[in-house]
Protein backbone atom coordinates (compact mmCIF):
# COMPACT_ATOMS: atom_id res chain seq x y z
CA UNK A 1 0.00 0.00 0.00
CA UNK A 2 2.97 2.45 0.78
CA UNK A 3 4.15 1.85 -2.12
CA UNK A 4 0.80 2.87 -4.27
CA UNK A 5 1.00 5.83 -2.67
CA UNK A 6 4.51 6.90 -3.41
CA UNK A 7 3.72 5.78 -6.99
CA UNK A 8 0.34 8.18 -6.77
CA UNK A 9 2.64 10.91 -5.13
CA UNK A 10 5.03 11.00 -7.97
CA UNK A 11 1.85 10.94 -11.08
CA UNK A 12 0.42 13.76 -8.84
CA UNK A 13 3.55 16.07 -9.47
CA UNK A 14 3.57 15.61 -13.50
CA UNK A 15 -0.44 16.37 -13.35
CA UNK A 16 -1.30 18.92 -16.88
CA UNK A 17 -3.11 21.70 -15.93
CA UNK A 18 -5.21 21.25 -19.19
CA UNK A 19 -8.43 19.97 -18.21
CA UNK A 20 -10.56 18.07 -20.00
CA UNK A 21 -14.16 19.38 -21.06
CA UNK A 22 -15.74 16.09 -18.93
CA UNK A 23 -13.84 17.05 -15.55
CA UNK A 24 -16.88 19.53 -14.66
CA UNK A 25 -19.54 17.63 -15.92
CA UNK A 26 -19.20 14.62 -13.78
CA UNK A 27 -21.21 14.44 -10.68
CA UNK A 28 -18.52 13.43 -8.19
CA UNK A 29 -20.47 13.36 -5.52
CA UNK A 30 -21.86 9.50 -6.46
CA UNK A 31 -20.75 6.42 -5.06
CA UNK A 32 -19.28 4.75 -8.00
CA UNK A 33 -18.90 6.35 -11.33
CA UNK A 34 -17.49 4.87 -14.51
CA UNK A 35 -14.92 7.02 -17.36
CA UNK A 36 -14.94 5.26 -20.50
CA UNK A 37 -13.02 6.52 -23.18
CA UNK A 38 -10.52 5.59 -26.16
CA UNK A 39 -7.15 5.01 -25.46
CA UNK A 40 -5.37 7.89 -25.20
CA UNK A 41 -8.04 10.56 -24.82
CA UNK A 42 -7.24 11.70 -21.26
CA UNK A 43 -8.72 9.62 -18.97
CA UNK A 44 -5.93 8.69 -16.53
CA UNK A 45 -5.34 12.46 -16.69
CA UNK A 46 -8.68 13.02 -15.88
CA UNK A 47 -8.30 11.42 -12.42
CA UNK A 48 -4.90 13.03 -11.72
CA UNK A 49 -6.71 15.87 -12.41
CA UNK A 50 -9.28 15.77 -9.93
CA UNK A 51 -7.60 14.49 -6.99
CA UNK A 52 -4.85 17.52 -7.00
CA UNK A 53 -6.92 20.18 -8.15
CA UNK A 54 -10.86 19.69 -7.24
CA UNK A 55 -10.96 17.53 -4.01
CA UNK A 56 -10.54 18.72 -0.90
CA UNK A 57 -7.59 18.10 1.58
CA UNK A 58 -9.91 16.50 4.18
CA UNK A 59 -10.28 13.26 1.86
CA UNK A 60 -7.67 10.65 1.82
CA UNK A 61 -7.73 9.77 -2.50
CA UNK A 62 -5.32 6.47 -3.62
CA UNK A 63 -5.21 6.35 -7.44
CA UNK A 64 -3.96 3.19 -8.73
CA UNK A 65 -3.52 1.41 -12.31
CA UNK A 66 -5.20 -2.01 -12.58
CA UNK A 67 -2.05 -3.48 -14.30
CA UNK A 68 0.06 -2.92 -11.68
CA UNK A 69 2.43 -5.57 -10.54
CA UNK A 70 0.45 -5.05 -6.98
CA UNK A 71 -2.73 -7.10 -8.60
CA UNK A 72 -0.17 -10.15 -8.81
CA UNK A 73 -0.44 -10.89 -5.37
CA UNK A 74 -3.31 -9.10 -3.72
CA UNK A 75 -7.30 -8.45 -5.04
CA UNK A 76 -8.98 -5.45 -5.69
CA UNK A 77 -11.23 -6.59 -2.62
CA UNK A 78 -8.40 -6.56 -0.41
CA UNK A 79 -7.11 -3.13 -1.26
CA UNK A 80 -10.41 -1.45 -1.00
CA UNK A 81 -10.69 -3.13 2.92
CA UNK A 82 -7.20 -2.01 3.78
CA UNK A 83 -8.08 1.44 2.15
CA UNK A 84 -11.00 1.90 4.34
CA UNK A 85 -9.29 0.36 7.26
CA UNK A 86 -6.90 3.10 6.97
CA UNK A 87 -9.41 6.18 6.56
CA UNK A 88 -9.41 6.21 2.58
CA UNK A 89 -12.52 8.07 0.82
CA UNK A 90 -12.05 8.12 -2.80
CA UNK A 91 -10.55 4.93 -4.15
CA UNK A 92 -9.49 5.65 -8.53
CA UNK A 93 -8.99 2.84 -10.33
CA UNK A 94 -7.49 3.25 -13.62
CA UNK A 95 -7.67 0.29 -16.59
CA UNK A 96 -9.97 -1.84 -14.96
CA UNK A 97 -10.65 -3.97 -18.15
CA UNK A 98 -7.21 -5.35 -17.56
CA UNK A 99 -8.11 -6.97 -14.24
CA UNK A 100 -9.64 -10.72 -14.23
CA UNK A 101 -12.45 -10.11 -11.95
CA UNK A 102 -13.50 -6.55 -12.18
CA UNK A 103 -16.97 -6.42 -12.00
CA UNK A 104 -17.68 -9.00 -9.85
CA UNK A 105 -15.36 -7.38 -7.05
CA UNK A 106 -16.64 -3.69 -7.74
CA UNK A 107 -20.09 -4.89 -6.83
CA UNK A 108 -18.47 -6.18 -3.93
CA UNK A 109 -17.07 -3.21 -2.88
CA UNK A 110 -19.95 -0.82 -3.98
CA UNK A 111 -21.78 -3.34 -1.76
CA UNK A 112 -19.52 -3.90 1.41
CA UNK A 113 -18.01 0.04 1.92
CA UNK A 114 -20.88 2.76 1.20
CA UNK A 115 -19.01 5.79 2.70
CA UNK A 116 -16.29 4.96 -0.34
CA UNK A 117 -16.37 6.33 -3.20
CA UNK A 118 -14.79 4.61 -6.18
CA UNK A 119 -14.74 6.27 -9.29
CA UNK A 120 -12.98 3.84 -12.46
CA UNK A 121 -12.07 4.16 -16.14
CA UNK A 122 -11.87 1.32 -18.58
CA UNK A 123 -11.43 1.20 -22.66
CA UNK A 124 -14.56 2.35 -24.36
CA UNK A 125 -15.42 -0.85 -25.81
CA UNK A 126 -15.90 -2.30 -21.92
CA UNK A 127 -19.80 -3.21 -21.47
CA UNK A 128 -20.58 -3.12 -18.03
CA UNK A 129 -23.59 -4.87 -18.32
CA UNK A 130 -21.77 -7.69 -19.52
CA UNK A 131 -19.62 -8.45 -16.98
CA UNK A 132 -19.60 -11.18 -14.45
CA UNK A 133 -21.71 -8.96 -12.52
CA UNK A 134 -24.13 -5.92 -13.73
CA UNK A 135 -23.39 -2.45 -12.32
CA UNK A 136 -25.55 -0.63 -14.85
CA UNK A 137 -27.68 0.40 -11.80
CA UNK A 138 -24.78 0.77 -9.47
CA UNK A 139 -22.61 2.77 -11.61
CA UNK A 140 -22.76 6.07 -12.75
CA UNK A 141 -21.68 6.16 -16.68
CA UNK A 142 -19.80 9.17 -18.71
CA UNK A 143 -17.96 8.82 -22.02
CA UNK A 144 -14.75 10.67 -22.84
CA UNK A 145 -14.72 11.13 -26.22
CA UNK A 146 -11.67 13.07 -28.27
CA UNK A 147 -10.60 16.65 -28.37
CA UNK A 148 -13.35 18.91 -29.71
CA UNK A 149 -11.78 21.49 -31.79
CA UNK A 150 -12.92 24.11 -29.13
CA UNK A 151 -10.76 22.25 -26.35
CA UNK A 152 -8.00 21.72 -29.37
CA UNK A 153 -7.89 25.58 -29.19
CA UNK A 154 -8.06 25.87 -25.44
CA UNK A 155 -4.80 23.65 -25.22
CA UNK A 156 -2.59 25.40 -28.04
CA UNK A 157 -3.78 29.06 -27.98
CA UNK A 158 -5.42 29.64 -24.19
CA UNK A 159 -8.57 31.05 -26.15
CA UNK A 160 -11.76 29.89 -24.80
CA UNK A 161 -13.99 29.34 -27.23
CA UNK A 162 -17.75 29.15 -26.07
CA UNK A 163 -19.43 25.59 -25.77
CA UNK A 164 -22.72 25.42 -27.67
CA UNK A 165 -25.96 23.66 -27.83
CA UNK A 166 -27.19 22.41 -31.66
CA UNK A 167 -29.98 24.84 -31.00
CA UNK A 168 -27.76 28.07 -30.32
CA UNK A 169 -25.37 27.20 -33.02
CA UNK A 170 -28.07 26.86 -35.52
CA UNK A 171 -30.19 29.99 -34.68
CA UNK A 172 -27.14 32.30 -33.63
CA UNK A 173 -23.83 30.89 -36.01
CA UNK A 174 -23.32 33.95 -37.83
CA UNK A 175 -22.72 36.17 -34.92
CA UNK A 176 -21.02 33.53 -33.18
CA UNK A 177 -18.63 33.17 -35.82
CA UNK A 178 -17.96 37.13 -35.77
CA UNK A 179 -17.07 36.76 -32.42
CA UNK A 180 -14.41 34.12 -32.90
CA UNK A 181 -12.66 35.71 -35.93
CA UNK A 182 -12.33 38.78 -34.22
CA UNK A 183 -10.64 36.98 -31.26
CA UNK A 184 -9.51 34.36 -33.13
CA UNK A 185 -7.76 35.84 -35.93
CA UNK A 186 -7.39 32.82 -38.39
CA UNK A 187 -9.71 30.53 -37.50
CA UNK A 188 -9.63 28.32 -40.62
CA UNK A 189 -6.08 27.63 -40.50
CA UNK A 190 -6.54 26.36 -36.24
CA UNK A 191 -9.17 24.02 -37.68
CA UNK A 192 -7.27 22.57 -40.24
CA UNK A 193 -4.89 21.73 -37.85
CA UNK A 194 -7.24 20.04 -35.90
CA UNK A 195 -8.01 17.62 -38.83
CA UNK A 196 -4.46 17.36 -38.67
CA UNK A 197 -3.23 16.44 -35.58
CA UNK A 198 -5.46 17.77 -32.67
CA UNK A 199 -7.98 15.06 -31.58
CA UNK A 200 -6.04 13.36 -28.78
CA UNK A 201 -4.16 15.72 -25.86
CA UNK A 202 -0.56 13.69 -26.35
CA UNK A 203 -0.06 16.26 -29.65
CA UNK A 204 0.96 19.11 -26.50
CA UNK A 205 4.20 16.34 -26.43
CA UNK A 206 4.93 17.43 -30.54
CA UNK A 207 3.70 16.96 -34.18
CA UNK A 208 6.52 15.65 -35.60
CA UNK A 209 5.63 12.22 -33.76
CA UNK A 210 1.82 13.05 -33.54
CA UNK A 211 0.82 9.85 -36.31
CA UNK A 212 3.48 7.49 -35.33
CA UNK A 213 2.36 7.57 -31.60
CA UNK A 214 -1.36 7.77 -32.88
CA UNK A 215 -0.48 4.63 -35.51
CA UNK A 216 0.89 2.56 -31.94
CA UNK A 217 -2.36 3.29 -30.14
CA UNK A 218 -4.21 1.79 -32.87
CA UNK A 219 -2.19 -1.56 -32.57
CA UNK A 220 -2.21 -1.15 -28.54
CA UNK A 221 -6.23 -0.78 -29.13
CA UNK A 222 -6.55 -4.09 -31.03
CA UNK A 223 -3.48 -6.40 -29.72
CA UNK A 224 -4.03 -5.18 -26.04
CA UNK A 225 -7.72 -3.96 -25.44
CA UNK A 226 -9.51 -6.58 -27.81
CA UNK A 227 -8.03 -9.03 -26.43
CA UNK A 228 -8.48 -8.24 -22.36
CA UNK A 229 -11.95 -7.38 -23.24
CA UNK A 230 -13.41 -10.16 -26.02
CA UNK A 231 -10.74 -12.39 -25.30
CA UNK A 232 -9.52 -12.70 -29.10
CA UNK A 233 -6.72 -14.69 -29.84
CA UNK A 234 -3.74 -12.82 -31.40
CA UNK A 235 -4.21 -14.31 -35.21
CA UNK A 236 -7.84 -12.78 -34.81
CA UNK A 237 -6.61 -9.51 -33.70
CA UNK A 238 -4.17 -9.27 -36.94
CA UNK A 239 -7.63 -9.81 -39.28
CA UNK A 240 -9.35 -7.13 -36.47
CA UNK A 241 -6.49 -4.91 -38.13
CA UNK A 242 -6.63 -5.47 -41.37
CA UNK A 243 -9.88 -5.26 -41.76
CA UNK A 244 -9.40 -1.82 -40.04
CA UNK A 245 -7.23 -0.81 -42.53
CA UNK A 246 -9.24 -2.35 -45.56
CA UNK A 247 -12.08 0.57 -44.50
CA UNK A 248 -9.23 3.20 -43.97
CA UNK A 249 -8.39 2.59 -47.69
CA UNK A 250 -11.60 3.52 -48.73
CA UNK A 251 -13.58 5.42 -46.34
CA UNK A 252 -16.23 6.48 -46.57
CA UNK A 253 -17.00 2.25 -46.92
CA UNK A 254 -19.86 1.11 -47.87
CA UNK A 255 -19.29 -2.55 -46.59
CA UNK A 256 -19.86 -5.24 -48.95
CA UNK A 257 -20.02 -8.30 -46.38
CA UNK A 258 -19.27 -11.12 -49.32
CA UNK A 259 -16.92 -9.68 -50.76
CA UNK A 260 -14.98 -8.46 -48.27
CA UNK A 261 -15.40 -11.46 -46.06
CA UNK A 262 -13.68 -13.34 -48.70
CA UNK A 263 -10.92 -11.21 -49.36
CA UNK A 264 -10.16 -11.04 -45.84
CA UNK A 265 -10.97 -14.76 -44.76
CA UNK A 266 -13.66 -14.03 -42.71
CA UNK A 267 -16.64 -15.72 -41.97
CA UNK A 268 -19.90 -13.41 -42.26
CA UNK A 269 -20.80 -13.12 -38.53
CA UNK A 270 -16.85 -12.42 -37.78
CA UNK A 271 -17.27 -9.66 -39.91
CA UNK A 272 -19.60 -8.04 -38.89
CA UNK A 273 -19.05 -8.72 -35.04
CA UNK A 274 -15.48 -7.44 -35.88
CA UNK A 275 -17.04 -4.06 -37.28
CA UNK A 276 -18.96 -3.97 -33.74
CA UNK A 277 -15.80 -4.00 -32.27
CA UNK A 278 -14.02 -1.56 -34.00
CA UNK A 279 -17.19 0.80 -33.16
CA UNK A 280 -16.87 0.38 -29.87
CA UNK A 281 -13.19 0.84 -29.59
CA UNK A 282 -14.19 4.25 -31.14
CA UNK A 283 -11.77 3.17 -34.36
CA UNK A 284 -14.67 3.66 -36.95
CA UNK A 285 -18.24 5.17 -37.10
CA UNK A 286 -21.15 2.87 -38.06
CA UNK A 287 -23.99 5.15 -39.64
CA UNK A 288 -27.34 3.67 -40.47
CA UNK A 289 -30.39 5.44 -42.16
CA UNK A 290 -33.08 6.34 -39.59
CA UNK A 291 -35.75 3.50 -41.04
CA UNK A 292 -33.04 0.63 -40.33
CA UNK A 293 -32.88 -1.54 -37.35
CA UNK A 294 -29.58 -1.31 -35.74
CA UNK A 295 -29.04 -4.96 -35.06
CA UNK A 296 -25.95 -7.27 -33.44
CA UNK A 297 -25.36 -8.56 -37.25
CA UNK A 298 -27.01 -5.37 -39.15
CA UNK A 299 -24.70 -4.54 -41.76
CA UNK A 300 -23.83 -0.90 -41.85
CA UNK A 301 -24.50 1.54 -44.60
CA UNK A 302 -21.52 3.68 -44.26
CA UNK A 303 -18.60 3.07 -41.99
CA UNK A 304 -16.15 6.25 -41.49
CA UNK A 305 -12.95 6.13 -39.28
CA UNK A 306 -13.41 7.72 -35.82
CA UNK A 307 -12.10 10.85 -36.50
CA UNK A 308 -9.92 12.57 -39.30
CA UNK A 309 -6.47 12.34 -37.24
CA UNK A 310 -7.54 8.35 -37.70
CA UNK A 311 -7.65 9.07 -41.80
CA UNK A 312 -4.19 10.34 -41.98
CA UNK A 313 -2.47 7.94 -39.61
CA UNK A 314 -4.03 4.83 -41.00
CA UNK A 315 -4.71 5.72 -45.02
CA UNK A 316 -1.84 5.04 -48.07
CA UNK A 317 -3.78 7.09 -50.39
CA UNK A 318 -4.18 10.88 -50.86
CA UNK A 319 -7.22 11.63 -48.19
CA UNK A 320 -10.18 13.36 -50.28
CA UNK A 321 -11.14 16.60 -48.60
CA UNK A 322 -14.94 15.38 -48.75
CA UNK A 323 -14.24 12.47 -46.15
CA UNK A 324 -12.02 14.90 -44.21
CA UNK A 325 -15.39 17.16 -43.64
CA UNK A 326 -18.10 14.70 -43.56
CA UNK A 327 -15.83 12.32 -40.69
CA UNK A 328 -15.62 15.47 -38.56
CA UNK A 329 -18.81 16.05 -38.84
CA UNK A 330 -20.05 12.53 -38.16
CA UNK A 331 -17.72 12.52 -35.29
CA UNK A 332 -18.89 15.91 -33.31
CA UNK A 333 -22.41 14.19 -32.50
CA UNK A 334 -21.33 10.37 -32.16
CA UNK A 335 -21.52 9.71 -28.17
CA UNK A 336 -23.73 12.98 -27.49
CA UNK A 337 -25.64 12.04 -25.14
CA UNK A 338 -28.39 14.70 -26.10
CA UNK A 339 -28.41 13.87 -30.11
CA UNK A 340 -28.52 11.16 -32.59
CA UNK A 341 -27.15 10.48 -35.82
CA UNK A 342 -28.21 8.97 -39.45
CA UNK A 343 -27.72 9.10 -42.74
CA UNK A 344 -29.75 11.26 -44.75
CA UNK A 345 -32.28 10.04 -47.95
CA UNK A 346 -32.04 13.73 -48.80
CA UNK A 347 -28.31 16.02 -48.16
CA UNK A 348 -25.52 13.76 -46.30
CA UNK A 349 -26.67 14.00 -42.37
CA UNK A 350 -29.97 13.91 -40.55
CA UNK A 351 -29.48 14.67 -36.58
CA UNK A 352 -32.26 13.86 -34.11
CA UNK A 353 -34.49 12.79 -37.46
CA UNK A 354 -35.35 16.27 -37.90
CA UNK A 355 -32.79 18.37 -38.65
CA UNK A 356 -30.38 17.62 -42.69
CA UNK A 357 -27.38 18.82 -43.36
CA UNK A 358 -25.10 18.81 -46.69
CA UNK A 359 -21.56 18.91 -45.99
CA UNK A 360 -19.02 20.55 -48.50
CA UNK A 361 -16.85 23.71 -49.40
CA UNK A 362 -17.22 26.95 -50.05
CA UNK A 363 -18.30 26.56 -53.36
CA UNK A 364 -21.34 24.20 -52.11
CA UNK A 365 -24.91 25.28 -53.18
CA UNK A 366 -27.81 24.76 -51.05
CA UNK A 367 -29.41 22.76 -54.51
CA UNK A 368 -29.74 19.26 -52.98
CA UNK A 369 -31.49 20.00 -49.83
CA UNK A 370 -33.61 23.11 -51.66
CA UNK A 371 -37.45 22.46 -50.42
CA UNK A 372 -36.82 20.61 -47.01
CA UNK A 373 -37.81 21.46 -43.97
CA UNK A 374 -35.53 22.14 -41.09
CA UNK A 375 -31.99 21.93 -43.39
CA UNK A 376 -28.51 23.38 -43.84
CA UNK A 377 -25.29 23.72 -45.79
CA UNK A 378 -22.53 23.06 -43.79
CA UNK A 379 -19.24 24.33 -45.42
CA UNK A 380 -15.23 24.21 -45.30
CA UNK A 381 -13.14 27.11 -46.29
CA UNK A 382 -15.80 29.84 -44.96
CA UNK A 383 -15.56 31.71 -41.67
CA UNK A 384 -18.87 33.44 -41.28
CA UNK A 385 -22.11 31.87 -42.77
CA UNK A 386 -25.73 33.39 -43.02
CA UNK A 387 -28.94 32.03 -43.30
CA UNK A 388 -29.23 28.63 -43.57
CA UNK A 389 -25.37 28.04 -44.46
CA UNK A 390 -22.90 27.72 -41.33
CA UNK A 391 -19.23 27.08 -41.28
CA UNK A 392 -18.16 23.73 -40.54
CA UNK A 393 -15.76 24.59 -37.56
CA UNK A 394 -18.92 25.95 -35.34
CA UNK A 395 -19.48 22.12 -34.42
CA UNK A 396 -16.22 21.72 -33.51
CA UNK A 397 -17.73 23.76 -30.34
CA UNK A 398 -20.68 21.36 -29.17
CA UNK A 399 -18.32 19.96 -26.34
Amino acid sequence: MEDLYALQEQLLEQVDVKERYLLSEIDWNERLISIKGARGSGKTTLLHQYIKFKLGKEYTPLYVSLDNLYFLENTLISLAKEFVLLGGTHLFLDEVHKYPHWSRELKLIYDQFPKLKTVFTSSSMLEIYKGESDLSRRAVNYNLKELSFREFVLFEKGYTLPKLSLSELLENHGEIAKTIKKDLQNPLRDFKNYLNYGCYPYFLQGQNGYLQKLVRTISLIIEVDVNAIENIPYSNSIKIKKLLVAIAQSVPFTPNISKLSERLGMSREFLLNSIKILNRADLVMELFKPTKGIGALTKPEKLFLNNTNLILALSRTVNEIGTMRETFFANQFKNLNDHEIHLAEKGDFLIDRKHVFEIGGKGKSTGQVKGLKNAYVVRDDMEIGSLNIIPLYLFGLLY
